[in-house]
């Protein structure tokens, strides 16, 4: 048959959009995120529906219950998991989801959650803490401050090393105390972003007198101590109250840097020191004394970036 005809254009433009589907369909298998699948251990005891489900875990002679999703582990007095309605469990791998109760433990690296139950879905990733929440960031060198984290509700994602907490977060890390209505917490970066109605204290030491500070965005290095605050900053330590746009603070060197129209009121001593549009205030907060850099400075902002954040 002539390669110009009729039926067989037809039949190699059907072969090529069948090729297309199937590669299409291929691709799609190949980047399905298997690491959200959520996999029990078998020392659990199981009942239920076996076809449609819910599966029923519970520890055998009083353990946990125990359960593996990616690099996360945790553990339960009991739990439950289920397909979506009309699923039969044995064909819904990737959709179900799992409910964790009775006091839950989940683990992650160096980081250890805590809560009294946990929802779990394998199709978008997320493990719900919810019941008083709190979560430990143990650090990497023996000797630094480890992380506690405390909210109402406190979301893990499985795809990458980030917990998302909200309602009442209160973020300590050794003398800084933040709070806020949301904190995302990068543990590969070891850095908190603390957002809506944020503030942060240092607690007054043997140098200096207890640092306030709020504005409308917090990033925080815990590693380091080091801090970049934006948004109507205001700094208040002591008599010292300085405003700004932006302010760097450095906690081992007790030295914040405020920019961006920054002006600084000492009521006790009756002075003002104001920056020049193109400088930046110096605050040393062991000191207690602001000065102006007609220099001004630079923020280095890159270094406070989540992971994947562009």
């Amino acid at each position: 048959m002539n390669r110009n005809h009729p039926l067989r254009r037809r039949q190699t433009s059907s072969a090529l959009l069948l090729s297309a589907l199937i590669g299409g369909a291929l691709a799609t298998a190949v980047t399905a995120p298997v690491n959200r699948v959520l996999k029990f251990e078998t020392g659990a005891q199981l009942q239920g529906d076996l076809r449609n489900g819910p599966y029923n875990y519970t520890g055998r002679a009083g353990a946990a219950v125990r359960a593996t999703v990616g690099t996360v582990s945790i553990s339960a007095p009991q739990a439950s998991m289920k397909a979506p309605a009309g699923t039969p469990m044995a064909s819904a791998e990737g959709k179900r989801s799992a409910d964790f109760t009775g006091g839950v433990t989940v683990l992650r690296g160096r980081l250890t959650a805590k809560g009294m139950a946990l929802n779990y879905s394998e199709a978008s990733g997320q493990g719900v803490l919810t019941g008083t929440p709190s979560a430990v960031f143990v650090p990497e060198k023996t000797g630094d401050d480890p992380v506690n984290i405390a909210a109402t509700s406190m979301s893990l994602d499985v795809d990458t090393n980030m917990s998302t907490s909200t309602g009442d977060v209160k973020l300590v890390n050794g003398t800084q105390t933040g709070r806020a209505d949301k904190v995302i917490f990068d543990e590969t970066r070891e850095l908190g972003l603390l957002t809506g109605n944020m503030s942060l204290s240092r607690a007054a030491t043997a140098k200096a007198k207890e640092l306030n500070v709020v504005g409308s965005e917090a990033r925080i290095l815990t590693k380091g101590k080091l801090l970049y605050i934006s948004g109507k900053v205001r700094l208040t330590q002591g008599t010292i109250s300085t405003t700004g746009d932006a302010v760097y603070y450095d906690d081992a060197k007790n030295v914040a840097y405020v920019v961006g129209n920054a002006v600084s009121v000492d009521s006790k001593a009756g002075t003002t020191v104001k920056a020049r549009p193109s400088g930046a205030l110096e605050q040393r907060t062991d000191l207690g004394r602001v000065r102006a850099l007609d220099a001004g400075y630079t923020i280095p902002t890159a270094q406070f970036k989540l992971s994947g954040e562009k």
